[in-house]
């Protein structure tokens, strides 16, 4: 019952954030980090619904149904733990125990109590699988006294028969009326038992509160985040669904024809799962029209606007008979060679991703890319994110060795990120791969995809007329954004080394409280959180070192011979 209940918990905090964000907010154009504010707050008050929807569940089931389990897994034989003397007492089911002290006769056995979010956490993760609510935890808990030391005894004794490992213990005169005083007990012990002793101790008077703290990985507020690129498959919430159904400035919202063209594209992209064949898509004669236009400006302006890094790459795709004018490439061929050069990959995506989702999928050096084309009308402006821009924009820098390091880098950045770092990264992510410039024998070049494929901003951000400003995360990252018109900002970057060192040391601030590398043998995202994955890494470090150390040796020796 626990684990489906923890199941039914995640399932709804899902359908209520895919809701909320899919039917999103109407605006002239889309942006990554609007959209992570928006989702900012979608969390919040989704979260908050959540929490109240388990400890209503909780009061209602009086939280034994679902995790109090016999009491002869607990303690030795038939002994019922209790806070007052740790023995049987048959009127106390389910460790809802009485006060001996003050012969309360039950005392707050039947009353209801909220679940604090920390327990609330602890609860799911203990539903994860069979045996995590058997896993050893370490907790923190803070205890309000009413009867002064006395308690102390029958606290130890309690814990003791819930078989759990007292490893500090402190108290203090408490500072609230009423109350003697306060003990901070820190503790190990499995989650199951853990639950019950919280209740167990919130059902005697002898204590005015009972509040489990924040310790280590018990109450780690660290969203979810994919481990391996299978996880993938989860991460395919959009801010909304079918644009040109929820825009009237849409150019395709008066378009019937188009608007069913969009969905049917959608439905493929989310019925696409990790390792499937990315399908085709029979592109109409009017949308490799639209193609055609764009990619033939964009031909004509490449040479003298674009980075060195973005021309060659350009230019393998057109060898690689992959960038055509006639014809819009299918993303399985283009993800079959950002994989030889630089081991990205594509997946599709049905619409604009929540920025935490996007950028999760680039720390497996997956680029989630939209399918369908722009509308006819607009063939050199698009309100939300299309094929053309993933094309034309994106991937020939994901080409790039260089720069398809960054964009993992951002995205393993965003792993467990709290969402105002989202935010953050986002708007860094929006002023460097979307609308960054750097330098080039002291002329301005365009890096970002939203610059090389919307041929009016490109000559804007070129032009005399933005403030341009040298690429510092720190700063880049709290700068407002308005998406009603060309950016009067743009952020300068030295290169794309310079960019990547400055980015690493920013990270570094951040609050997460664990490091992650991507392990490309596996695919899978590690989290360095032991001496023994440090051991590891620091071994298959030692072994490329020696290689490196090898080959300069021979590179040496033949040199002077």
């Amino acid at each position: 019952m626990a684990v489906a209940a923890a199941q039914k918990n995640r399932e709804m905090f899902a359908i209520k954030k895919s809701y909320s964000i899919e039917n999103g907010y109407p605006s002239r154009r889309r942006s990554l980090v609007d959209d992570a504010r928006f989702e900012t707050l979608v969390v919040k008050q989704t979260k908050q619904s959540v929490l109240e929807e388990a400890r209503a569940r909780s009061n209602d089931s009086g939280l034994e149904s679902e995790f109090i389990q016999d009491v002869a897994h607990l303690g030795n034989g038939d002994k019922t733990p209790t806070v007052e003397d740790g023995t049987h007492q048959d009127e106390t089911k389910n460790c809802q125990l009485a006060d001996a002290d003050d012969g309360d006769d039950g005392g707050k056995k039947d009353e209801d109590y909220t679940l604090t979010e920390e327990e609330v956490i602890l609860q799911n993760a203990a539903s994860e699988t069979p045996d995590a609510e058997h896993a050893v935890q370490k907790a923190a808990f803070l205890l309000r006294m009413r009867d002064g030391m006395g308690s102390l005894a029958r606290i130890l004794k309690t814990i003791d028969n819930y078989k759990g490992c007292v490893e500090h213990l402190e108290t203090r005169p408490s500072q609230e009326a009423g109350i003697q005083f306060d003990a901070l007990v820190k503790v190990r012990m499995s989650r199951m038992n853990l639950l019950q002793l919280i209740r167990a101790l919130r059902q005697s008077a002898s204590f005015a509160g009972v509040n489990l703290l924040s310790e280590n990985n018990l109450t780690n507020k660290t969203p979810w985040f994919p481990r391996h690129a299978v996880d993938l498959d989860n991460c395919n919430h959009l801010m909304t669904k079918y644009e040109p159904e929820l825009d009237m400035n849409h150019p395709g919202f008066a378009d019937k024809q188009y608007r069913e063209r969009r969905k049917q594209i959608a439905v493929i992209a989310f019925a696409y799962k990790y390792g499937d064949p990315i399908p085709s898509i029979s592109y109409t004669e009017s949308e490799n029209s639209t193609w055609q236009r764009v990619f033939n400006t964009v031909l004509d302006l490449m040479p003298k606007h674009a980075c060195r890094e973005y021309k060659a790459a350009f230019n393998k795709l057109q060898e690689a008979d992959i960038f055509v004018p006639h014809r819009i490439p299918q993303l399985e061929d283009v993800s079959n060679f950002l994989r030889k050069h630089t081991g990205f990959t594509l997946r599709p995506a049905a619409g604009l991703l929540t920025a935490r989702d996007f950028l999760a999928s680039l720390a497996f050096r997956v680029f989630q890319s939209t399918q369908y084309v722009r509308h006819a009308n607009s063939p050199f402006h698009t309100p939300e994110p299309d094929c053309i821009h993933e094309l034309l924009g994106h991937i020939p820098l994901l080409a790039d060795p260089s720069f398809a390091q960054f964009s993992q880098e951002i995205g393993l950045a965003s792993l467990g990120a709290s969402d105002s770092e989202i935010e953050k990264l986002s708007t860094v992510y929006w002023f460097t791969v979307e609308f960054g410039l750097c330098k080039e024998n002291q002329q301005l070049k365009a890096y970002g995809a939203a610059l090389l494929s919307s041929i009016g901003e490109l000559l804007h951000a070129l032009s005399d007329k933005p403030e341009l400003r040298a690429f510092e995360p720190a700063s880049t990252s709290m700068q407002p954004y308005q998406d009603q018109e060309y950016q009067p900002i743009y952020y300068v970057a030295e290169s794309f080394e310079d960019a990547k060192d400055k980015f690493r040391r920013w990270v570094s601030t951040m609050s997460r409280p664990f490091e992650v590398r991507f392990n490309p043998h596996t695919e899978r995202v590690e989290v360095l959180d032991s001496v023994d994955k440090l051991e590891t890494l620091i071994w298959q470090l030692n072994t490329e070192m020696l290689h490196l150390t090898n080959a300069v040796k021979k590179l040496k020796s033949t040199h002077f011979e």
